[in-house]
């Protein structure tokens, strides 16, 4: 049953539009007395007073603290404001009213404040579930057997995958997902279980060795496997079950935390963790093919920052990249509390870990990236342009698409991932080559 709960969607499924509708019936309700003057005044005095909460919060907030680093966006400051009035109507309904309308006024100030929080990460999207939302998984760990392929599949000895492999008529016709602990042997970093996507392919009594990906997400956020999953099974359904083996690692730990993906003592060890032990990890218990030809970093926001610097940091490691709306460089929102708390004021430190920094003292020939952004994600196009040309003049075969008005919210992850992979299919072998 806990799993029915956490696993419910809470983003377009009908136990959110139902929370919806029991919104606006509360709305109406509260709304519909017997239409005096006095009443018309209190309406009115409620609604403006909602707004001005909005305002007030919407200025403290984003424009004077710069809680977020980014605009949030219209849908945000719209479920904000009807939150806000809501609240303000149902306190202006306690005056003079009957039992019954106290008590619904009084469970109304509840249920608006559910309904505008619910609301907002509808609009963007990412925590589709309950579970999501407050950062526990609904997904069960995947049982996986010691990693094997056919030797005459792997293409090394046959040729690419998109040659060699013919599918069996019992392979299923969608990959699974999970989550798997990642021991921090190496590193000490304490981290949440990792979401874990496997393919059609990997799915078969007989499976190939396949490309392996990894992906960070942002911050706040899950390692929640099901948007690459998504767009995995796509691609699968074209490619005869083929696709990348995907760890979605937590490179945060705590999601109110953001360890820059470095090793700090505020922190701990986030990066030997990514490098270390969730790379051993893989390699030990994942059926994936070992040249790093074959191996993808991705991350999206915080991830992506993350993705391209630990690229250029440990080219062994990953011939591929993906940043999605990526920050331009580790803690880009609050520059000077990340200055002052994890590089104690030193400049030059802070400016060596930028990935336009390490791009340029690290020569990347022979690696593929993919940098997407949204076209109308004002604040983070001119840094992805930025690292966009500077992996070019790494010697980075790269691409650079903006997602039409993807925003800073899921539209921009599901199509940079989908952009992502049609670019990297041919090159990982999972595809004909294009042209």
């Amino acid at each position: 049953m806990s799993n029915v709960i956490l696993g419910m969607n809470i983003v377009d499924g009908p136990a959110i539009l139902g929370l919806f509708a029991v919104a606006g019936f509360a709305a109406l309700y509260l709304i519909a007395r017997r239409p005096t003057r006095r009443w018309m005044t209190i309406l009115a005095s409620a609604t403006v007073s909602g707004l001005v909460m909005a305002v007030l919060i919407w200025f403290f907030t984003v424009r004077v603290w710069n809680l977020f680093g980014v605009s949030l966006g219209t849908t945000t400051y719209a479920w904000l404001a009807a939150s806000c009035v809501g609240v303000s109507l149902a306190v202006a309904s306690l005056w003079r009213s009957s039992a019954t309308r106290t008590v619904i006024a009084s469970a109304s100030v509840v249920l608006f404040l559910i309904t505008g929080a619910l609301g907002i990460n509808a609009g963007y999207g990412l925590n589709r579930t309950l579970g999501s939302l407050f950062g526990v998984s609904a997904e069960q760990p995947i049982q996986l057997a010691q990693p094997k392929g056919t030797p005459g599949l792997t293409p090394t000895t046959a040729g690419p995958l998109w040659k060699s492999w013919t599918p069996p008529p019992d392979m299923p016709a969608q990959g699974t997902t999970g989550t798997q602990m990642i021991p921090p042997t190496l590193s000490g970093f304490v981290s949440r279980p990792a979401g874990l996507y496997l393919p059609p392919a990997a799915l078969v009594a007989d499976p190939p060795k396949l490309p392996f990906v990894l992906l960070l997400m942002g911050q706040p956020g899950n390692p929640d496997p099901s948007f690459i999953a998504a767009t995995l099974d796509h691609e699968a359904a074209l490619h005869h079950g083929l696709a990348p083996i995907v760890l979605v690692a937590d490179q945060l730990g705590d999601p109110a935390a953001d360890p820059l993906c470095l090793d700090t003592p505020e922190y701990g060890n986030a990066e030997s963790f990514i490098t270390g032990d969730v790379v051993n990890w893989a390699r030990a218990n994942l059926n994936i093919l070992s040249d790093p030809q074959h191996w993808t970093i991705a991350g999206y926001s915080n991830g992506g920052q993350c993705a391209i610097s630990l690229a250029a940091k440990h080219p062994t490691l990953w011939s591929n990249v993906i940043d999605i709306s990526g920050e331009e460089f580790a803690g880009s929102e609050i520059a000077a509390a990340t200055l002052h708390d994890v590089f104690h004021g030193d400049q030059a430190a802070y400016d060596a870990q930028k990935p336009v920094t390490l791009l340029a003292a690290h020569p990347l020939p022979g690696t593929f990236g993919v940098f997407t952004v949204g076209s109308n994600d004002a604040a983070f196009i001119p840094g992805a342009r930025r690292i966009f040309a500077a992996a070019q003049a790494a010697g980075m075969t790269a691409t650079y698409w903006e997602s039409p008005n993807g925003g800073h919210v899921l539209p921009a992850l599901t199509d940079g991932l989908n952009k992502a992979f049609e670019v990297l299919y041919p090159h990982l072998g999972l595809a004909p080559p294009q042209g």
